[in-house]
């Protein structure tokens, strides 16, 4: 299946949650859908017998400027070897986000570690809790607004 036939069947099953496409030019084709629908979107996406996106191979969290924070999905279909990647953005003064860690299982530690560097709370994730860094460190490293502490607990922090 096309990146555009994706693109249609999507625009037909959830209309305005779908905000704009990339499908030429571009390393992956993406389609930018509402952060709220996600998860939603995901099921479709899974279940559906003509797209059967059984695969969740990457996802990445990005501030992509603006005040914004984004999250991209990576998605494969083994079983019909199509893929395609989806974008969401989110406000930095509110980054929930549904958790499609029950839609693909191998959401959990992606969402974790997004969440740990750069502060996307992942609403339904049964185990969200930073996995890189320290409970208690400050600030989300992949923001770029971070600053670099020139300490941690009393020792000096190498950079």
């Amino acid at each position: 299946m096309s990146p555009q036939e994706i693109l249609d069947k999507l625009k037909t099953q959830f209309g305005e949650a779908i905000l704009d496409a990339k499908l030429e030019g571009n390393p992956d084709a993406y389609i930018k859908v509402a952060a709220k629908s996600i998860k939603e979107i995901g099921m479709y996406l899974r279940d559906n017998d003509e797209m059967q996106f059984d695969f969740l191979s990457c996802l990445s969290g990005v501030d992509v400027g603006k005040g914004n924070l984004g999250v991209v999905y990576n998605l494969a279909s083994i079983t019909l070897k199509h893929k395609i990647t989806l974008k969401i953005e989110v406000p930095v003064t509110d980054t929930h986000v549904p958790s499609v860690e029950s839609v693909w299982r191998t959401a959990d530690w992606h969402e974790r570690e997004c969440y740990d560097l750069v502060g996307i709370i992942f609403d339904g994730h049964p185990d969200l809790r930073r996995i890189l860094l320290p409970n208690d460190w400050e600030g989300f490293p992949l923001r770029k607004d971070y600053k670099v502490p020139e300490f941690y607990r009393g020792m000096k922090v190498p950079y």
